[in-house]
């Protein structure tokens, strides 16, 4: 270590007290970290790149400072879902620290990457007051059992209104309109069990019906549109 003359020349004058960080919530316990392997948790992290054209989810299951688990999720260009394939390869296996500095391509994901990382580093991780964290595995609740994102796509326009696209349930096959066309429900189709069945051997028409469900007040509709074409 070099010093410049200026401080060589000053005399010492001792610390006094030296506490070390300050002790943050991890997984039911109260922990100092002094280094990188000391994290632990689980949490969620939100990015969107630089033209803020797409967004990434990114979830990590932290265990020791080591990513042992990771769900990316995004959401706009084709590019990202390519990128969150590479960050799914890349990411677990790293500490938190590497996977701060590693080139995960999009920006947002490498935004999401930075937003978790204080997340775990300030003890604000959703594990932050659960004894022991969560299993390696957990992060697969958040897609529930059909193992798919949760995606809501509504368009409207001044001139046309509202269409219903896509909701959590599923894929929107029909919008219900009353007298004033307004929306008063919609039918949707579940595409996980609807693929799961097929490839089960169940005939394609008879579960694409199995898997048809129904929003609101959808059988008083006086007026069905399919929200692509009408």
């Amino acid at each position: 270590m070099e010093y410049c003359d200026k401080i060589s020349n000053m005399c010492v004058v001792n610390k006094g007290l030296n506490h070390g960080p300050s002790p943050i919530p991890q997984e039911g316990k109260w922990t100092k970290c002094f280094d990188v392997k000391d994290i632990n948790g689980l949490s969620h992290g939100i990015g969107g790149c630089a033209p803020q054209q797409g967004a990434c989810k990114l979830t990590l299951n932290v265990k020791n400072g080591i990513i042992e688990e990771a769900l990316i999720e995004t959401i706009g260009c084709s590019g990202m879902t390519h990128s969150a394939a590479m960050a799914a390869e890349i990411l677990p296996g790293k500490t938190l620290l590497e996977a701060l500095n590693t080139d995960l391509v999009c920006d947002a994901i490498n935004v999401a990457m930075r937003e978790i990382f204080k997340q775990f580093v300030y003890g604000r991780t959703q594990t932050a007051f659960s004894r022991g964290g969560l299993l390696i595995g957990s992060g697969l609740e958040d897609l529930g059992e059909g193992l798919r994102s949760q995606i809501g796509t509504i368009y409207s326009t001044s001139k046309k209104g509202v269409r219903f696209l896509e909701i959590s349930e599923g894929y929107i096959t029909s919008v219900a309109l009353d007298k004033n066309n307004e929306v008063i429900g919609y039918e949707f189709l579940n595409i996980s069990n609807f693929v799961k069945q097929i490839k089960s051997g169940i005939d394609a028409n008879k579960a694409y019906l199995k898997n048809i469900g129904k929003y609101g007040r959808y059988n008083d509709g006086v007026k069905f549109i399919d929200p692509r074409k009408e």
